[in-house]
């Protein structure tokens, strides 16, 4: 449940901190990204490098990052993340986070981050039984945060009493069933298809489209956040993804991506059609490059095999498709005749007309129609919230 999951790991000036190492090792064993956060404290008791090697990211330390006035900014680094983990979470740092204190780089995170917070609290038996103690980490709840039991033994005083930090092996459990119990498309298998496709001229030349396959990727990482199992068909594209629950099977042609998807197609729950398919391919192919030798060309094409419509035919009741109408003119009457022609649940418009929507770009503005004449719009966004937009819209689409 934590493959391509985001974890932020704080480290704070704890006895407790050689645990990091494990956990950190644990985290990424399970297929997080994680990236390390240490507090000032914390550099007495590990090294930087021991969680840098074992995370594969720089640990960060400070909110400078050298003498040219560089930063590391705390507001992306808690948007980044999935799940903010503090463990060890020492009393000073506890009592930081419920005044609402950022005196240092992680604690500036956590006011910054988004998503949900985990602190797995370390400390000598009577700091933490102390009032003001037991009362920061009341509040630190009541604000939503998540407290992982510190465990039951000797302490580094020699007393033996509560306030070991838990084992790394109880956090990543911890983690894991947050993760399960949020994940509103486990169990589902999607289809996703990405990108163009190429359709040969020659050896050397071809008939494509400028996507991308950025919004088709993002799609796709986002279902399997949820936790769908996912294949991404996608055409030639510079994107890649390196989530756990992607399976990617590249293509070329319309023909090799229709193949593709009518495969995986029959054991979906779920189909986004994101693909920019061509709509005609060359009658004939060269077997050799053609010569320039006269001052025209002239192609004679064919169409290519409506993957959708194909798609729409043998949909099954309990199956879902998206598709996608990029439009230049009476966008909206386009896309609800695309809808009903090919039998999707639901179509996600964009227009070339929209500045900052359509190919070659980090952001897009949607539209999205159902089979109930139901229209929402959104404001132009990066592709990876409007990919949230679209699985949202799909989970709320099966919750009926």
């Amino acid at each position: 449940m934590l493959i391509g999951k985001k974890i932020i790991l704080g480290v704070c000036g704890s006895i407790a901190a050689y645990k990091s190492a494990v956990l950190t090792r644990l985290l990424v064993k399970a297929g997080a990204e994680v990236r390390v956060i240490m507090t000032p404290s914390a550099l007495d008791f590990i090294t930087p490098l021991t969680l840098s090697t074992l995370s594969k990211n720089p640990v960060l330390t400070k909110f400078i990052k050298d003498e040219t006035g560089q930063w590391n900014n705390h507001v992306e680094a808690g948007l980044w993340a999935d799940a903010v983990v503090i463990a060890p979470a020492s009393a000073n740092t506890v009592a930081k986070m419920a005044n609402g204190l950022a005196d240092n780089l992680l604690l500036a995170v956590y006011l910054s981050a988004r998503c949900p917070v985990f602190l797995a609290p370390a400390m000598d038996l009577d700091m933490l039984q102390h009032p003001s103690t037991q009362s920061n980490l009341q509040r630190l709840q009541a604000f939503g945060n998540r407290i992982i039991d510190p465990g039951y033994g000797e302490l580094a005083s020699g007393l033996i009493g509560n306030g070991r930090m838990a084992e790394p092996e109880t956090i990543v459990r911890f983690l894991e069933q947050h993760f399960t119990s949020s994940q509103k498309l486990a169990g589902k298998t999607a289809l996703v298809t990405a990108g163009p496709t190429y359709e040969a001229m020659d050896p050397v030349r071809f008939i494509g489209n400028h996507s991308s396959g950025k919004m088709g990727f993002a799609i796709a990482e986002e279902l399997a956040n949820q936790g769908a199992h996912v294949k991404l068909v996608t055409g030639p594209t510079r994107e890649h993804t390196n989530h756990g629950g992607i399976t990617v099977i590249p293509v070329t042609s319309a023909e090799e991506m229709y193949t593709a998807a009518a495969e995986v197609f029959p054991q979906s729950d779920i189909a986004v059609l994101a693909a920019a398919v061509a709509d005609y391919r060359p009658k004939e192919r060269a077997e050799q490059k053609i010569k320039k030798k006269d001052e025209s060309l002239v192609l004679e094409l064919v169409k290519t095999r409506d993957i959708a419509a194909s798609l729409g035919k043998v949909k099954q009741p309990h199956q879902l498709t998206v598709g996608f109408a990029l439009e230049t003119e009476h966008e909206q009457d386009n896309a609800a005749k695309k809808l009903e022609a090919k039998n999707f649940d639901f179509i996600v418009l964009n227009s070339l007309n929209d500045k900052g929507a359509g190919f070659g770009h980090s952001t897009n503005k949607i539209t999205i129609l159902d089979r109930n004449h139901q229209v929402k719009s959104f404001e132009l966004k990066e592709k990876t919230e409007v990919a949230h937009d679209i699985v949202q819209a799909i989970i709320e689409k099966l919750q009926g």
